[in-house]
């Protein structure tokens, strides 16, 4: 069975840091990134993330079919998916190409994510951001995307070896 990891905590709150530290105990590391480069600051911060990890990790970007690329590359070593929350986020809103998913349709990958992990000898760890501290949202989509994440990141806590959560980039293991 793989070994699941789950981080969460807020924006800069440490937790690709801590993911990171993590992974490289375990390798060799794949970082599986969802990340869509949609505006210059959101580049700018894909590019920090890229020149902060190892030159020696294998970088997979996979903004859609996280499953089955988690499914090609856990064989052995290390999985660092980063992160839930934009993938999640890429499957409720979609794209004109890629049509949005309901959120049951969401919370059923979610549930093939946690198989596939447990189906493989590698070790998986899941970057989430923790969006249930904050007020609540003023809008439907707002909502439906908290209920949704939220929902996801208690099934992966459910199913993990450990959850950490991240504040002020200072980690708190929770399981």
């Amino acid at each position: 069975m793989a070994r699941l990891t789950l981080i969460v905590g807020g924006v800069r709150s440490g937790k690709s840091r801590l993911a990171e530290e993590l992974a490289a105990a375990s390798p060799p590391v794949t970082y599986l990134a969802t990340a869509l480069a949609g505006d210059v600051e959101m580049a700018d911060r894909i590019t920090r993330h890229r020149q902060r990890r190892s030159p020696d990790w294998r970088t997979v970007e996979e903004p859609w079919d996280v499953v089955a690329a988690l499914a090609k590359h856990l064989e052995v070593g290390c999985v660092v998916l980063e992160c839930l929350t934009l993938w999640v986020t890429n499957l409720m809103v979609g794209l004109p190409q890629q049509a949005a998913r309901a959120d049951a349709n969401i919370l059923t990958e979610v549930d093939a994510l946690v198989r596939t992990a447990q189906a493989d000898v590698g070790r998986l760890i899941v970057v989430s951001n923790e969006v249930g501290c904050g007020i609540m949202p003023a809008n439907e989509l707002g909502r439906r995307f908290a209920d949704v994440l939220g929902e996801a990141n208690q099934r992966l806590a459910s199913a993990a070896d450990e959850v950490f959560a991240c504040w002020a980039g200072i980690p708190h293991k929770l399981k």
